[in-house]
């Protein structure tokens, strides 16, 4: 078994359909498949061998599918890393995950300088602008080890309520199984076109917007960053059907003055993934687009997608739809004991698609099972249909545009201003981006610090979405009986704040 088999298929039986449309050109399935090869040789002279780790910091560009593909056909193991964190974060990624090779843009030089310097890893490095050099003198001949089912393809870094981000181990199985899954969720078929903006750090955009019409044999209309208008030109030009993306992009393209100047109609329908979808949203990007959105949800550790709304099914707005192929969802209690419809509990899933485990984290990966089930973390419900519904979630996390930021990270990091006595963060409800995170602090008596002071300390140490949007001093912070700080309360004081408005 091999991830990669399907790029391989595609490029066999339909040499010259698009693979990529990017800018304006398009890059055959037989064109990336050779790509792929000459990059997979390149590696495997460098060192990789099955089981090598290697990080990729990569934009949305063919490069990245590219790079991910050649690394998969060497038998390695992918290791893809966010191009917006600072060296701080990148330092622990690149120390933990063990990667052995970077690739990595030119663009980035300065950023991966300065996290090697604070990084007690020396990985071999390789910047995407010798891709071109590699492609012309590296052979095009097939590269593909074959794997285990249970070997590890790829290590996906997702933090928790520690603060220190995990490292999600999806195996050939896991993301083999979850793609077949979501092509039959969503009814997609090697006509469509998937429109991705998705960054390709991000599991959503990797299983859903690249892997699934890759192994499919579709076309994917790959955009390095959202604007709305270069989407919609995108979508006449390149024809294409399907949209993924979070609720504010929705938000924004129903501000759009007049989107119809495009020709819109190959617009199958959209999904939209990463974050809840209020209801408000979704009613005015239909009733301006008359595109349906079938929104669907899933866990890093789920390679991701477990829940989606049938694509010419049944759709219940405000619930997440119902569990994919070969997935089983359940709602359970604290003692992993399953719970009737319509009782709130944990979402708890099982199927081929749930990770392998935490790397190197064998008590975090004991800490999320029941049996075999995999513990969300998301406080939901189930109704008579079947249909699954969040409602709420055990951890902290906020989701921010689909990006989630972590509290304690946060919180840790304030913690050690001298001026700062305590701090909790939380999310607040946001039209646009569903949550943006509010910093409350208490300063240490005889300090005086600003909210731009804030911004300006935490600007250094983390990525530019994980900043506070709001900064809330005060006195002190409420308490529950056992003396930890309460964040219960300022939620419920931001829903009466919003009520109140």
């Amino acid at each position: 078994m091999n991830l990669a088999a399907g790029l391989v298929e595609n490029a066999r039986k339909n040499p010259e359909k698009t693979a990529i449309f990017f800018a304006g050109d398009r890059i055959t399935y037989r064109e990336l498949d050779n790509a792929s090869n000459a990059l997979a040789h390149k590696l495997v002279s460098m060192g990789v061998k099955p089981g090598t780790h290697v990080g990729l910091l990569l934009f949305n560009t063919p490069n990245n599918p590219i790079a991910y593909h050649a690394i998969i056909k060497a038998g390695g193991t992918v290791v893809p890393m966010n191009f917006l964190f600072k060296p701080y974060e990148l330092s622990y990624l690149f120390d933990h995950s063990d990667i052995s090779v970077l690739i990595y843009e030119p663009q980035l030089e300065e950023l991966v300088k300065s996290t090697l310097e604070i990084s007690q890893n020396r990985p071999a490095l390789l910047r995407s602008d010798r891709f071109p050099e590699i492609f012309a003198s590296e052979s095009k001949e097939l590269y593909l080890v074959d794997r285990e089912p249970d070997d590890v393809a790829a290590i996906l870094y997702t933090s928790g309520t520690t603060g220190r981000p995990k490292g999600a181990m999806l195996t050939h199985r896991n993301l083999t199984s979850n793609v077949e899954s979501v092509i039959d969720g969503i009814k997609a078929t090697p006509d469509d076109v998937f429109v991705l903006v998705f960054p390709l750090f991000h599991s959503f955009g990797i299983t859903v917007g690249m892997l699934s019409p890759l192994t499919l044999g579709a076309t994917i209309a790959l955009l390095p960053r959202f604007m709305p208008d270069t989407l919609l030109q995108t979508i006449e030009i390149a024809g294409g059907t399907i949209f993924m993306g979070v609720p504010s992009m929705f938000a924004v393209l129903s501000d759009v003055p007049d989107p119809h100047k495009w020709d819109l109609s190959s617009w199958r329908f959209s999904i939209s993934g990463g974050a809840p979808m209020p209801l408000a949203v979704m009613e005015a990007f239909e009733n301006k687009y008359h595109v349906l959105i079938y929104e669907g949800d899933g866990p890093t550790e789920c390679s991701p997608v477990t829940a989606v709304n049938p694509v010419g099914g049944k759709r219940k707005p405000g619930s997440i739809g119902l569990p994919v192929k070969d997935v089983e969802m359940q709602i359970a209690d604290d003692e992993g004991n399953f719970l009737p419809p319509e009782t709130l509990g944990e979402i708890v899933v099982k199927g081929p698609n749930v990770m392998k485990g935490y790397y190197k984290d064998s008590e975090a990966t004991k800490a999320v099972f029941f049996g075999e089930y995999f513990r969300t973390g998301d406080i939901g419900k189930v109704d008579e249909d079947g249909y699954f519904y969040i409602l709420d979630r055990k951890k902290d996390m906020i989701i921010f545009d689909g990006l989630n930021i972590y509290p304690r990270e946060i919180e840790e990091l304030l913690f050690a201003h001298p001026a700062i006595k305590e701090t909790a963060i939380i999310g607040v409800p946001h039209r646009l981006h569903g949550e943006i995170p509010r910093a409350y602090i208490v300063l240490n008596e005889g300090h005086h610090l600003t909210k731009k002071e804030v911004l300006e300390y935490l600007r250094t140490k983390i990525a530019r979405f994980k900043l506070p949007r709001e900064v809330v001093f005060v006195k002190e912070l409420p308490r529950t009986a056992t003396g930890k700080i309460a964040k219960r309360a300022l939620r419920q004081k931001v829903l009466q704040e919003k009520g109140e408005k």
